[in-house]
């Protein structure tokens, strides 16, 4: 019996690959760097065409790293960064892909919602319109290119995207599509009075069927095995919206599990077993990806990138990185030799926007020359995890609970992030023994596709392992807990400067 499963994870930053066994332990990784292109400011880009040759050679390369008869790989699962938009003209001819870090839409999103659209489609999809919405991009693609809308055959999702270069199949899931605000919820399905609300409704004939994610949707094709090495008819299932792969990677199956992701995005999820939109305190967005399962998700572009941002323009260079050390190792290094106490400096992880304010822009407050590099860095870290603890707290605000948080993503592979989450959410976490764990729960769907395993709370039990625990110091979180109130006052001083600063840039 075929005894490996594939898990693709397309993010903004990266496509990975990984190999997995039956028991969710890795064989082969592969991965490259996703090239993102900006070519006006709020605009950021991906070649598509670029994007296919990048995910045939890290299928190769993890195929060939393996060393596996590739017939014995039962499928393949694909897991993506959600909203945005990969929109295909004749023949699958790329057109534009958009990602979630864009901000275009800007002074759309304020039209919307002073002409009261949000309050027209938050009970049907428990969004209300936003920058790097799918909908909302689409209405945007709509008003200001037209020549490309009209060209446009298929809107598909980053993953989606995967999907049709692997089978030539056009399909979305339910997951992905509920979470970039495209479906009727919780019925997860297409609504005509939500994409007429946005202006779009001559976009249905445009959008792709719609599938569960862990249901058979095509196979690898001929062309698609020579370039890969996989084998042709190898089935391929519709795969998630990533953060829904990362939770489930991560052990997060189960109604009342909390997860939190620190990566390019700050994902803040819970599993329910029903949706609420007529609670008072609004959640950002829902997404259902079982019969019976949602994930209430609290996110903002707010979370890692600011790392990432800082290790790719100050740290890549620095002369212990020339000489073999990482720049993240270098960065967790600087944080340790830090002092931690209430003096620090604070940070405002507000490079692509804060949560209902496009124009926020990222900041450090409070610096005085006594501080160093180890200072700054330290402030990127607790101002992501304090932006991380503002959504917690809107999940709580709705009535869920939750005592202890399963960590993912980038940051939950740092020796010193951790533990300042721990003791600033006050909450005991427990981190995954496997990083990689978008492409996990991409190769969960794949296994529980071709009936490994019944469910994904199967599939979580016999695939995931954890590795490491953390618990609060009570002492830190003291200060912290003061710390996070003069961040917010902070942060609520500035919004009439943004708005200011982001008129007089127009």
């Amino acid at each position: 019996m075929a005894r490996y499963f594939l898990g693709i994870d397309a993010g903004n930053t990266v496509v990975k690959t990984v190999l997995f066994d039956a028991s969710g332990g890795e064989i082969a990784h592969a991965s490259r760097e996703a090239v993102s292109h900006c070519p006006c400011p709020g605009f950021v880009e991906r070649d598509i065409d670029q994007m296919r040759d990048d995910l045939m050679a890290v299928v190769a390369e993890v195929v060939k790293k393996s060393g596996v008869d590739t017939a014995d790989i039962a499928a393949i699962g694909s897991a993506g960064h959600g909203n945005g938009l990969y929109l295909l003209g004749n023949d699958g001819a790329a057109l534009l892909g958009i990602q979630s870090l864009d901000t275009r839409a800007n002074a759309l999103v304020d039209q919307l919602h002073s002409d009261g659209v949000g309050d027209v489609v938050y009970p049907i999809s428990g969004q209300r319109p936003w920058v790097s919405q799918t909908p909302t991009l689409l209405a945007w693609i709509k008003r200001e290119r037209p020549d490309v809308y009209d060209a446009t055959r298929t809107v598909l999702l980053c993953k989606d995207l995967v999907t049709h270069a692997l089978t030539g199949e056009r399909v979305s899931d339910i997951s992905d599509m509920g979470g970039c605000g495209m479906l009727r919820m919780p019925e997860n399905i297409y609504d005509d009075a939500l994409l007429d609300a946005f202006g779009i409704a001559d976009a249905r004939d445009k959008l792709p069927r719609l599938a569960h994610p862990s249901e058979i949707v095509g196979h690898v094709t001929s062309d698609v095995a020579r370039k890969t090495g996989l084998c042709e008819g190898t089935p391929v299932v519709a795969g998630f919206f990533d953060v829904i792969a990362s939770a489930l990677g991560s052990g997060v199956a189960r109604p009342g599990q909390a997860s939190m992701i620190v990566g390019t995005w700050s994902i803040n999820q819970i599993v329910v077993e029903a949706l609420d939109f007529e609670n008072e305190n609004e959640i950002f967005m829902s997404s259902g990806y079982a019969d019976g399962r949602f994930m209430s998700i609290e996110s903002s572009a707010t979370s890692a990138v600011n790392l990432e941002w800082l290790v790719r323009e100050y740290l890549e260079h620095d002369g212990e990185v020339a000489n073999g050390k990482s720049p993240f190792e270098l960065a967790n290094q600087l944080v340790s030799e830090s002092a931690f106490g209430p003096d620090g400096p604070y940070y405002h992880p507000y490079l692509y926007g804060a949560p209902g304010n496009g124009a926020a822009r990222a900041g450090f407050f409070g610096v005085g020359g006594w501080h160093g590099r180890g200072d700054m860095v330290r402030a990127i870290y607790e101002g992501v995890t304090f932006a991380h603890l503002q959504h917690m707290n809107r999940l709580r605000a709705t009535g869920a609970t939750f005592d202890r948080i399963i960590l993912s993503g980038g940051g939950a592979r740092s020796a010193i992030w951790p533990q300042i989450i721990s003791d600033i959410l006050e909450l005991p976490l427990t981190v995954a023994k496997c990083q990689e764990t978008g492409a996990l729960g991409a190769a969960m769907a794949a296994a529980v596709g071709v009936e490994m395993y019944h469910d994904y709370e199967q599939a979580a039990d016999k695939m995931v392992q954890t590795d490491r625990h953390y618990s609060p110091n009570a002492l830190a979180s003291e200060i912290y807990r003061k710390r996070f109130a003069l961040w917010h006052d902070l942060e609520t001083a500035m919004a009439p400067f943004w708005t200011r600063f982001a008129a007089s840039s127009s």
